[in-house]
């Protein structure tokens, strides 16, 4: 596909090398020749310098060929003009804008036509309900979810003292006495699809997948005594912190934001009345003991500072929070931000990246699109959602004698409202949800690119 992404900030930047990887026909667009110079070093792809709004600039960026533009600049209103230019220009174009603004939400969704909008992505929204989540099911680092709902595939780190620590997958059900499949393993860094001969070790972050129902019952046989969060303590006011808050009152939940500019706490406390707004630095241990933070259920960083947000999570964990939630903005060093007792980490960025990253594939693959696409493992791996229709292959055939390519396993069979962990016996036949585990090896745009 002709792809042209205007704006090269942090966002963009991860998509252009994503789809870059899947061998898209990219086009960045940004107003600075630097950040373009570098872009253009490490990726395959076009630059243009200039104002992705203006028609000259679109024109230049081969607007009229182009089949997706994502707009991504730091301005929604940019986002906005930039789509709305682009549709004008060439109206079958798909076209996804970055609206961060809550002002704008409702009115960008009644308005998408005439915006020319095809998809919306709100990185801090999308971050904050993952957070909500997060909450929820405390026991959990993250919680993907797939069938509408009904599963789910949940990351846990094994500790030295857990009843899965040294245990086999053939035994597993014997240990958990639940229906759950673990099936991905980050070992040392390394992504693993494992088999039933995997045993288990202190460290490893195992990726399951289970029913909804099966999770509280998972947690509870494996030991994880988890409880109703009635305090959260959120470190930063930006605006994750207003969606989530507004989120959590909602459930009921008492929070306090803690923020070092005085203006935003002024507009936080007219926005979220039933919110505590305390004018401070985050990173204050005096402040932080003074608001009781070992007194809290939920510790959640969020200032614009990753380092500071790793320190303040890391205090936390010090003070026996019982949950940690650290937002990133990067994800580079994965293999030391694995040693660091921070809890549960959410990168925003890559939560609206992997929301793209479906709908790219949907536009390209009209037929038998992916219907969910979650990146796991660190980014070594992805868990798919497809529905079986009527070009699916092997259809009623039993999964035993079907030969699928290499670290690519069936995890999950959806049968109207009836939920199955397949085993060789297992089949799948039209209508049906099947999700599949996958390592980036190969890009899988539809159900029958499993298949050897």
């Amino acid at each position: 596909m002709k792809i042209i992404i205007a704006g090269d900030g942090k966002v963009g930047s991860t998509l252009t090398r994503e789809l870059a990887a899947e061998g898209h026909d990219i086009t960045l667009i940004d107003a600075k020749a630097e950040v373009l110079e570098l872009s253009e070093e490490r990726y395959d792809v076009m630059i243009v310098q200039g104002n992705c709004a203006s028609m000259a600039t679109l024109s230049q960026a081969g607007v009229q060929e182009a089949e997706l533009l994502i707009a991504m600049t730091g301005a929604d209103e940019v986002n906005m003009l930039c789509c709305t230019t682009a549709h004008g220009m060439n109206p079958k174009i798909h076209t996804i804008a970055r609206i961060r603004n809550p002002e704008y939400t409702d009115q960008i969704y009644e308005m998408r036509n005439l915006f020319g909008l095809s998809m919306m992505v709100n990185p801090e929204r999308q971050a904050a309900m993952e957070m909500v989540r997060l909450i929820k099911y405390p026991g959990f680092l993250k919680r993907d979810t797939f069938a509408k709902g009904r599963v789910e595939i949940v990351e846990l780190r094994i500790r030295e003292d857990s009843k899965l620590c040294n245990a086999s997958l053939y035994d597993l059900g014997n240990i958990v006495k639940c229906k759950i499949l673990v099936c991905a393993v980050l070992r040392n860094s390394k992504a693993i699809i494992p088999d039933g001969n995997f045993t288990l070790q202190a460290g490893d972050r195992i990726f399951v997948t289970a029913a909804v129902r099966e999770l509280t019952l998972f947690l509870k046989n494996i030991g994880v005594i988890t409880h109703k969060a009635k305090r959260v303590l959120l470190c930063g006011g930006g605006r994750l912190s207003y969606y989530l808050a507004q989120m959590l009152v909602k459930d009921g939940i008492m929070v306090e934001i803690i923020e070092q500019d005085y203006e935003r706490c002024l507009s936080l406390a007219n926005q979220l009345p039933e919110v505590t707004v305390v004018h401070g630095d985050a990173s204050s241990e005096f402040l932080l003991e003074s608001e009781r933070i070992a007194d809290c259920d939920v510790l959640v960083t969020l200032t614009g500072v990753d380092e500071m947000n790793i320190i303040i999570s890391l205090y936390g964990n010090n003070c026996n929070v019982p949950q940690i939630i650290t937002k990133l903005g990067r994800l580079n060093n994965n293999s030391i931000l694995d040693t660091l007792s921070i809890g549960s980490i959410i990168s925003p960025k890559e939560l609206c990246c992997n929301s793209i990253l479906r709908y790219v594939r949907a536009v390209k693959n009209q037929t038998g699109a992916a219907q969910a696409v979650h990146v796991i493992a660190d980014g070594q791996a992805e868990a798919i959602e497809f529905i079986v229709d009527e070009n699916t292959l092997h259809q009623g055939k039993p999964l035993k004698d079907i030969k699928l390519k290499k670290n690519i396993r069936v995890v999950s069979i959806s049968k109207g409202a009836k939920f199955e962990l397949p085993n060789g016996d297992s089949y799948f036949s039209k209508g049906n949800i099947v999700i599949i585990v996958t390592g980036r090896d190969e890009v899988i745009y539809q159900l029958n690119d499993i298949f050897e």
